[in-house]
């Protein structure tokens, strides 16, 4: 028999996921971190698309109402979507020992360059089961023109 180890080049890899792995999963490890605790932040997500005609953004904003979010375009076509979800307050929860709050409270604000091919006096928006949805109609993009410069 051979007193030469086999080597395994992914066994140092095996071991250092192992033991990433077992830092998330430690029941304590996020109990002090304001990203996921009753400070946390909320970011909403989002989703863009379009077709010939128009652009679409979808965000998925549960727990707000319409009252609670802002749509606004600027001049300079960004379209920024704020808001705020604000954490509940009941009487029976300050009883209760929370021992994981994975909601998200806080204000949020998203902002999207839009191309300059965006009507901003036809943009719609509706809100309807936490999702706001917003349809920016495109228009004919400008024809550029070329005027030759005389070099003197």
């Amino acid at each position: 028999m051979s007193s030469l180890m086999r080597y395994e080049p992914f066994r140092e890899l095996e071991t250092f996921a192992r033991r990433f792995n077992d830092l998330f999963t430690s029941r304590d490890v996020f109990s002090n971190l304001p990203l996921f605790g009753e400070n946390g932040t909320f970011s909403p997500k989002v989703d863009v698309s379009e077709d010939e005609q128009n652009i679409y953004i979808h965000a998925e904003l549960p727990g707000l109402e319409k009252q609670d979010v802002k749509v606004t375009i600027t001049d300079d076509n960004v379209l920024t979507i704020k808001g705020e979800k604000k954490k509940e307050e009941k009487q029976e929860d300050k009883s209760r020992n929370y021992l994981r709050i994975e909601r998200s409270y806080g204000s949020f604000v998203r902002s999207f360059t839009l191309p300059e091919n965006v009507n901003a006096d036809a943009i719609e928006g509706s809100f309807d089961k936490g999702v706001l949805n917003v349809k920016l109609p495109k228009v004919a993009p400008k024809q550029t023109t070329e005027k030759e410069i005389t070099v003197k």
